[in-house]
């Protein structure tokens, strides 16, 4: 009787929540930064990390199919290298992508990037969700958690809980200080933000020629609070050749456990 309220209970909550995307959704759009140079992981033909396969999968087609398929997901713009640009055309039609809005070239930094990235979505935007088009391994109620967060605070950031402990050092490398591990968080990506107010803070940082070191750290700078969301540790960046086989561990264990989104 109890497995019975429960199925009941969690189909009355799917159909709410459905009804609440058709109708009451801020408009959400999502920035993809593939921008990068990639030159501490190139394969010998000149690819990029986000175009070497992943368990069949190029890189950036994973993190795509990710946002594509999140119902909390409105538009994409891609910010690419400018010579990959037209590589995204057959990746849109092989995999069936609908949500791509526009492929922008990106900048010198990641900030300018973004900008770049920011400048193209639709008038109507609500939210913008900023992610790194190698951190593929996000998944779908991960979007869903940070851009919910992001609606009730209206700044929110994917991230997880550091196990380690965390020493501060001065230039010397000299111990300083511990902080209180309970407190330390890593950041990831998404960093999901109020359209107008990340456009506030990006335009103010480059009149005053602030830089970054995330988005989260612009939006901060201007005194903006920011909702931080576990997403757990799985959420990685493809940076090295070992992270590809992390990330390999990571899909075949989701498999095993029946969690794995891209079958």
């Amino acid at each position: 009787m109890k497995n019975k309220k429960n199925k009941f209970s969690k189909k009355i909550a799917g159909a709410v929540e459905r009804t609440a995307l058709k109708y009451f959704k801020p408009y959400t759009s999502a920035v993809i930064t593939v921008g990068g140079s990639g030159t501490r992981m190139m394969s010998e033909n000149g690819k990029t990390k986000q175009f070497m396969e992943l368990d069949g999968l190029p890189v950036v087609a994973r993190t795509l199919l990710v946002f594509d398929k999140s119902p909390y997901i409105d538009e994409i713009v891609i910010v690419s290298k400018e010579n990959e640009i037209g590589l995204y055309a057959k990746l849109i039609s092989q995999y069936g992508l609908k949500k791509i809005h526009r492929i922008v070239k990106g900048g010198s930094t990641r900030q300018e990037s973004v900008l770049n990235g920011f400048k193209a979505i639709s008038e109507k935007s609500d939210y913008v969700a900023i992610h790194d088009g190698v951190r593929c391994l996000i998944t779908k109620n991960n979007v869903r958690e940070v851009v919910k967060n992001a609606y009730a605070y209206g700044c929110a950031c994917a991230a997880t809980k550091s196990v380690d402990t965390v020493k501060i050092a001065d230039s010397s490398a000299f111990i300083t200080s511990t902080p209180d591990r309970s407190l330390i968080w890593n950041a990831q990506t998404p960093q999901v933000f109020k359209s107008d107010v990340y456009r506030a803070c990006a335009y103010s940082a480059k009149k005053e020629g602030f830089t970054a070191t995330d988005d989260c750290s612009l939006v901060e700078h201007y005194g903006f609070k920011i909702k931080l969301v576990d997403c757990g540790r799985t959420n990685v960046k493809i940076t090295t050749r070992e992270d590809l086989s992390f990330a390999e561990a990571i899909i075949n264990q989701r498999r095993a456990d029946g969690t794995e989104e891209l079958l």
